[in-house]
């Protein structure tokens, strides 16, 4: 995968995080294990394996930026939401690179959380 990491815009966390002060929608595609053990708090929850059934789900009037742990998943669901005509870019290096740049890494109930 990581050649479609490379054929699709990406970001580093720090942009990332830049972006969506600006506005843009953070869209975290783990599974569940993997969000309920670490999320952003502002990251929006729908896996890779769901995407197909509840894209509409995602909004198509602001830049979606799509995370998964390492950046390989996230790729491909860019690549996927880009040929479908969002205004989408992918967190390179997942939520592993953004706790690295200082992200928040929660569970639901707020406890600091980790990376699975």
């Amino acid at each position: 995968m990581s050649a479609a990491q490379g054929s699709v815009p990406g970001v580093d966390p720090a942009t990332a995080m830049a972006r969506m002060a600006s506005g843009a929608w953070l869209l975290d595609v783990r599974e569940s294990d993997e969000w309920e053990a670490g999320h952003s708090a502002a990251a929006h929850f729908l896996p890779m394996s769901q995407l197909q059934e509840r894209v509409d789900e995602v909004p198509s009037d602001v830049p979606v930026l799509v995370i998964c742990r390492s950046g390989a998943r996230s790729a491909a669901v860019t690549g996927a939401l880009r040929q479908a005509g969002y205004d989408a870019t992918n967190v390179t290096g997942g939520m592993q690179a953004w706790r690295a740049a200082g992200g928040d890494v929660l569970t639901s109930d707020g406890a600091v959380g980790q990376v699975i």
